[in-house]
Parts: C-alpha cells; structure tokens; sequence
C-alpha cells in the first residue's frame, strides 16, 4: 500500500492509461456520501469491527459505495492444513500472498474473506483509514527496520500457529502490473516456521471486460487522487484469483512457486 517510487519501481502514475469511462458528476456525488456512510459504521462499530461478519461487511459496503464489482472464484484464501501438535490442537492459519496493486486489494480480499492484514507501519497512521485498520486487527510492520525483521517473523509465524491466517503483500509496494516486482522471502519464513500452508492469489482490475490500470496507487500520487479516480470510474471490477496452496520448509522455493503462480499466463507491463 505504499507508492511505488518508494522503492524505485518503474510504474508511475503515467501507468495509468486512458481514456477512463467516468461517472455522471450526479454519481460521483452519490458515491462519495454513501463511501462517507460506510466509513461512519466502521468508525462507529469500534472493536467489533475485527469481527469476520462485521468486517466483510464493511468491505463490500466500501466496495459498493465506490461501484467496484468483486469477482471471486470457487476456492477459499484459508487453507485447512494439518493440526499442530495434539489431535485436537489448532490448524495454522494460512499465509495470503497477493500481488499489489492498490489500495483496494486490501478491501477486495476482505470481502472476498476477512482475514489478518499485514500492513506497513506509515498505514497505521494514516487519518480514519489508519484508525479503521488498526481496529479491523491489522499487523503493522516497519519494512526498512531491518533490525526488527526477525521480531516481525515471530510474531507472523506465532499468529499463523494460532490458527489465525494473514494477508501479505510481498512485493512490499505497489505496481501497475501483476508481474511488477519479485516476492520478497522474509513472511515466507515465518510461513515455513509455522507450518503454515501459503495460498497465492493474483488481483486484475478490468473496466467493461477489459484490462485496466484505473485502480493502481503509483508514484508520488496521494491517496485522494487515487480514491478520486476510483470513485469516478464506471464499470470498474476486481478479479481475485485463487491459486492451489503450497506447502514447504524453504522460504526461497515458497516465494518463487508463489510468484510464478500469481503471475501465470501474464504479460510484462515494462521491457
């Protein structure tokens, strides 16, 4: 969920081709006062909010007050894995990885299935969306403090352990592309050190049936330009993919198999 130019990524805002089909202004009015409504539950909701019914709820009103269709295939994102330990022990949780493109990923995995989050630390303090995340139960992870990357690991893999799964985003930054950036390996670890299965999913946008970049959070765009042009889209779509899990005990494999997954069948957006 962080701008792509954060890590020197080729994608920018030019990324984001035209012309886009736009709403009436009447429209875009209309979605702004009904995104308004649903941001006032959540924000009213409190703590409940991090319950699963609560929060994909909340997620298909965003979704629905911003006019984006979700499109989900048969498959679960959990995994139900082998039991740790005793017979009646819990199943680990399993490991969500997504490619990313927007800001929106996050609300179309969360209606798709309400999970645990796995966030960088500058979301959590962002005005409304920082307090929404944190009170949805997000994790929050500091990408650049290399020093606290094994504590983060730990936790992730306590947190899959306890049978609770977790969406992460190892491209660590946002392209206009599936195929933009490689998986990086450290949450992979803590899949490997929980036993955790790991569930690729690839994330496409699509306008009127065909392929689109409206969506993507690039550059040094703010995150209202980028809301705004979401809002105005018409026939805007998200496609959530889910790919067979992988199992495995070395994080380099896992993130490999899990890339080539998730970018399957697709065509580089940069030569």
């Amino acid at each position: 969920m962080s701008p792509a130019v954060a890590t020197g990524a080729l994608c920018t805002p030019a990324c984001v081709t035209g012309p886009v089909p736009r709403v009436l202004r009447a429209e875009l009015v209309r979605r702004y006062a009904a995104l308004a409504y649903e941001i006032g539950l959540g924000v009213a909701q409190g703590e409940r909010l991090a319950e699963p019914h609560a929060l994909r709820a909340r997620a298909r009103g965003i979704l629905g007050a911003l006019g984006v269709r979700v499109e989900e295939g048969p498959e679960r994102l959990t995994v139900d894995g082998p039991r740790l330990g005793r017979v009646n022990g819990p199943r680990p949780g399993t490991l969500i990885v997504a490619n990313h493109i927007s800001w929106l990923d996050v609300v179309s995995l969360l209606a798709v299935e309400p999970v645990t989050v796995l966030a960088k630390r500058e979301v959590g303090q962002w005005p409304v969306i920082g307090t929404l995340a944190r009170r949805a139960g997000s994790q929050f992870i500091d990408r650049d403090g290399l020093r606290q990357l094994p504590h983060a690991v730990a936790d992730l893999a306590s947190t899959l352990r306890s049978g609770r799964s977790v969406l992460v985003f190892p491209q660590a930054t946002t392209w206009c592309s599936v195929l933009g950036g490689r998986f990086r390996r450290a949450t992979f670890q803590a899949a490997a050190d929980a036993g955790a299965p790991v569930r690729p999913v690839t994330i496409r946008y699509y306008q009127h049936g065909t392929r689109s970049t409206t969506a993507a959070f690039l550059g040094d765009e703010t995150f209202g330009a980028s809301l705004h042009r979401v809002a105005r889209a018409r026939g805007l779509t998200v496609r959530v993919t889910a790919h067979a899990p992988l199992h495995g005990s070395d994080r380099r494999e896992l993130a490999a198999d899990a890339q080539a997954a998730v970018g399957a069948h697709e065509m580089p957006a940069h030569v």
